[in-house]
Formats: C-alpha cells, structure tokens, sequence
C-alpha cells in the first residue's frame, strides 16, 4: 500500500531481511535493545498468514529475545504486536530495564525518567552477527 510506512524500505537500520521478514533495530526512541520483526508483505493480521509463515514468524520472535538476552541483559522483553496507527503486521520486542526513562510502565507511557540510552556499536554489530547465525542457518 502507497500509505503504508512499513510497505516503503525502512528508513531505521535493517539488520537481517529475507524473502518474506525484516528486522529493523528502533534507534529513535532512546531505548537499548529495541527491535522490530516486519512482515515485507502488508497484511494486518496473523490470521491471514499460511501456518508456515505463522510458525517462522513466532520462531524470528523467539530468536530475537533470546539474542536480545544475551547481549543486553534486560529485566524483562517486552513483545508487542498493536497495529492501531500502522495496520501492517509487526512485532515490537523490546529490552525492559529497571532504569530506563518508562519502567515500569509501557515505553509509550510518559517518561519517569529522561536519561540518554544509545544502543553501542558492538551492541548492534552483535544483534546482527548473532541474527545472522541464528537465523541463516
């Protein structure tokens, strides 16, 4: 869909795509450890998904976290599929600490906090060396 911003080529850093998903690190609301899994095609719903494409998408997900895990060492993940501004299917899995700016409320609640979190160079080479591996396999 022309309106879409998840039919266009993400403008947020892509660190592994294939044929039918992508994974865009979300470096634009200062959180470390903030990815978003992407269905390339535009569908709304998971419902509207063959099995086959459910069952990948569910493992990509399962993957992230974990990745996720080991290279920031959060409190909690996070996984949120809304869909209400942007009715293209996507995931938002996402690195929950006790001191980053919304915990423990949603990183779309206001601000507790108002510190400065930047995901490090060797944070994101790692995300994408490890999606690589675990993903292309």
């Amino acid at each position: 869909m022309s309106d879409c911003e998840l039919c266009i080529r993400s403008t947020l850093p892509i660190l592994w795509q294939n044929k039918t998903f992508r994974i865009v690190l979300v470096n634009n609301q200062n959180i470390r450890g903030y990815l978003r899994l992407e269905l390339i095609d535009h569908v709304k719903e998971i419902h509207h998904l063959t099995p086959a494409i459910q069952c990948e998408m569910y493992k990509i997900i399962n993957i992230i976290e974990q990745i996720i895990t080991d290279i920031y060492k959060p409190e909690k993940i996070n996984l949120a599929s809304l869909g209400n501004k942007t009715p293209h299917l996507h995931w938002h899995i996402i690195a929950r600490f006790m001191n980053d700016n919304f915990f423990p409320e949603s990183i779309w609640a206001d601000p507790v906090r108002h510190y400065k979190f930047e995901n490090s160079i060797d944070e994101i080479n790692q995300l994408k060396q490890q999606l690589d591996l675990n993903l292309n396999h």
